[in-house]
């Protein structure tokens, strides 16, 4: 579709749900266990709630969120399952975990001890450094959460790939100490998981109990290593100002492009603030309009992006498509994510919250 007949805002986002539980089940069979989808930064922007509520019907383990807020939002709209907060968590916030019946991610003798002195029955996750230097107790230091009082009942235990995407070797140096560490425990956690959407759907070999798949849930590719998942998202914009301009007229902020020829301008009404990246004015990127590719011209500023329709017809009103998901619409994810200078998951969480998503 590039054009619809009464545009639903100055621009929005079609985000289809059905596509998302196709590429989860999809990750299911390839990895042959449990998921726990990734939904935090409210789903990479498409909205964590809608997205929990559709792949229910995976019969994931739990979801995996980065903040308490996010871990709330999803139990105030009626989600049971195990939230797993995986942002390092705090003894100052323990309280609002076990409000929310939220399970934290402990990474460190001081927090374990405190979790374990005060709260012996709810379950926790540990976090293993192997190799990420982010969070997490180093898998070679593992002995100093072993020997404290209610090790034995860690529910789950998990570490962080930081190259999955890569064939440099790292990712099984990386699994080799998780298990040596897994191994010194004073029992086997009942949930051990490693695998993000690369490793998922690489070896069966990471799978263990469960796999956290992310960006492939939303339609991006994992590094270009596997085909993609099924598109997901469709982003739109309307028309909002259309002038002929003259060979030699500047168009845009510091005059950065200037018509070759007499042609005709159209401005969109999407800008920087809702998402779309000043690289776009590099003068690679197009969008779909009336049947034609359009390229992106001027400087993307706030609220606009100018684009050159030249001999295509257009008017006020009309609709372009900016990322399709569709085969036959304009640009795919990746495409028009690098054309912005940012992987997906970058491009899909800045997003802006002003663009309404539309649920199908």
């Amino acid at each position: 579709m590039e054009s619809m007949s009464r545009p639903l805002s100055r621009a929005w986002i079609e985000v289809s749900l059905a596509a998302v539980v196709d590429n989860a089940r999809a990750v299911a069979r390839i990895a042959g266990t449990r998921l726990l989808p990734i939904v935090k930064a409210n789903a990479y922007g498409l909205g964590a709630v809608a997205v929990a509520r559709a792949l229910e019907q995976v019969d994931p383990w739990g979801y995996g969120v980065a903040t308490i807020e996010e871990g709330a939002e999803l139990r105030a709209a009626g989600i049971a399952r195990p939230v797993l907060v995986c942002g390092p968590g705090r003894p100052a916030d323990f309280e609002r975990y076990c409000h929310f019946d939220l399970t934290p991610a402990l990474g460190d003798r001081d927090s374990v001890a405190a979790w374990t002195a005060r709260r012996p029955e709810r379950p926790w996750h540990l976090e293993i450094d192997t190799g990420m230097a982010r969070a997490g107790v180093r898998w070679d230091e593992i002995d100093v959460i072993r020997d404290l009082p209610g090790a034995e009942r860690i529910a789950g235990c998990y570490t962080q790939f930081h190259s999955a995407e890569r064939r440099d070797g790292s990712i099984d140096v990386q699994l080799e100490r998780f298990q040596r560490a897994v191994d010194r425990l004073p029992r086997r956690p009942e949930v051990l998981h490693v695998a993000n959407s690369a490793a998922a759907l690489r070896d069966r070999k990471y799978a263990f109990d469960a796999v956290r798949p992310g960006i492939y849930l939303y339609g991006g590719t994992p590094g270009g290593m596997i085909e993609p998942g099924k598109p997901v998202v469709t982003v739109r914009a309307v028309v909002v100002s259309v002038r002929r301009v003259r060979a030699g007229d500047p168009v845009g902020y510091n005059a950065t492009w200037t018509a070759p020829r007499d042609t005709t301008v159209a401005t969109l009404g999407i800008g920087y603030a809702d998402g779309m990246r000043q690289a776009l004015s590099a003068g690679k990127a197009t969008v779909l309009l009336n049947g034609a590719r359009c390229p992106v011209v001027g400087v993307v500023t706030m609220d606009l992006t100018m684009i050159e329709t030249g001999a295509t017809p257009v008017s006020v009103g009309d609709v372009a498509t900016l990322v399709g998901a569709a085969a036959d619409e304009a640009n795919t994810l990746g495409q028009f994510a690098a054309w912005c200078g940012v992987q997906p998951r970058e491009f899909l969480t800045g997003l802006g919250a002003r663009l309404p998503r539309i649920y199908a």
